[in-house]
């Protein structure tokens, strides 16, 4: 891989602005690409996946903090979670402490697919690292934790 292009010392300008949405764009695509041949073979697709990562990576969580993670209607999640439930990938029980929830679980089956799609993505990612460095792994974290609202910060993993 190339040596990656330094900033420009007027990063705020246009034009260095729109080559970094461009670079998070082309990035982003790429990468959700490479589990796309794996989604397609189940009959999936990323909506399926985004459920089944963070249900992975929160067992338990309840429909509504589902909800609020992946920012979709409820009609669109009850699709999704229905298609992954019919296709026993996840599990949905009643909370202890309150009988409304829906707690979320993955399957083995779900848990399996889950570990194959992000082994797909871990590849990408682990080679995107090592090529930029650890300085700049940290660099491209903090550009992306600017991105989120200071609300939201706390909800990802590692914090």
């Amino acid at each position: 891989m190339a040596a990656p292009i330094p900033a420009s010392p007027l990063f705020l300008r246009e034009p260095e602005i729109r080559r970094g949405i461009e670079l998070l764009y082309f990035g982003y695509a790429n990468l959700t690409r490479s589990i796309d041949a794996g989604l397609a073979k189940q009959g999936l697709g990323r909506a399926h996946h985004r459920a089944l990562y963070f249900i992975a990576r929160q067992p338990d969580l309840t429909v509504s903090e589902l909800l609020a993670i992946l920012g979709i209607t409820k009609q669109s999640l009850g699709r999704v979670l229905g298609e992954l439930a019919d296709r026993d990938m996840v599990e949905t029980r009643t909370g202890e402490r309150d009988r409304r929830q829906r707690l979320l679980r993955l399957t083995p089956a779900g848990a399996a697919l889950e570990a194959e799609l992000f082994e797909a993505l871990r590849e990408k990612m682990s080679t995107a690292y090592s090529s930029a460095g650890q300085g700049a792994v940290g660099g491209f974290w903090a550009v992306l934790e600017g991105l989120m609202p200071e609300s939201e910060r706390n909800s990802v993993s590692g914090r």
